[in-house]
């Protein structure tokens, strides 16, 4: 039986997720399972499970790093306020719901709330009390430039 206490650390460990990838902190990867770690040191995991739509399923740390290298050239800036965020924990999981803001290296921005992009949910699965599977559901059109994808429009919307 899973107590309270393992998936408050969870949580707890979701959050640390949000703020070191924000800060842009190399210690992020420190947050993931020890194998993935260590494929760093050429060890594959082949557990290690992420999805990321527009780039799907990937197994192995290296889905990580070829998912942030995606982003190379074009995000200046993301942050993600968790304080107002939904975490729903059970057993090793951890669903969270919430927004972000930043801008693109084109000077073009978003905020969940005030413009389409930004609003996401995680879904993850610890293992030995880290990381050992994200899979994240968002828009990644985050400054709304897929325009013939508004088939409602955007007048009279709440973001």
């Amino acid at each position: 039986m899973r107590t309270e206490r393992e998936e408050d650390r969870n949580i707890a460990m979701a959050k640390e997720y949000f703020v070191r990838g924000d800060a842009g902190r190399a210690d992020l990867l420190d947050l993931f399972h020890p194998e993935f770690q260590l494929y760093l040191l050429d060890l594959f995991h082949p557990e290690f499970q992420l999805y990321f739509p527009k780039f799907g399923i990937k197994r192995g740390p290296q889905a990580f790093t070829e998912l942030v290298s995606g982003f190379a050239g074009q995000l200046q800036s993301i942050e993600h306020d968790f304080r107002t965020y939904n975490f729903i924990a059970a057993g090793p999981y951890v669903v969270v719901e919430g927004t972000t803001r930043g801008s693109m290296t084109n000077g073009k921005s978003w905020e969940a709330g005030k413009t389409p992009g930004g609003r996401f949910c995680n879904v993850f699965e610890f293992r030995d009390n880290l990381i050992a599977r994200v899979h994240v559901y968002l828009d990644p059109d985050y400054v709304s430039e897929d325009e013939p994808r508004f088939r409602w429009g955007r007048e009279g919307r709440t973001w």
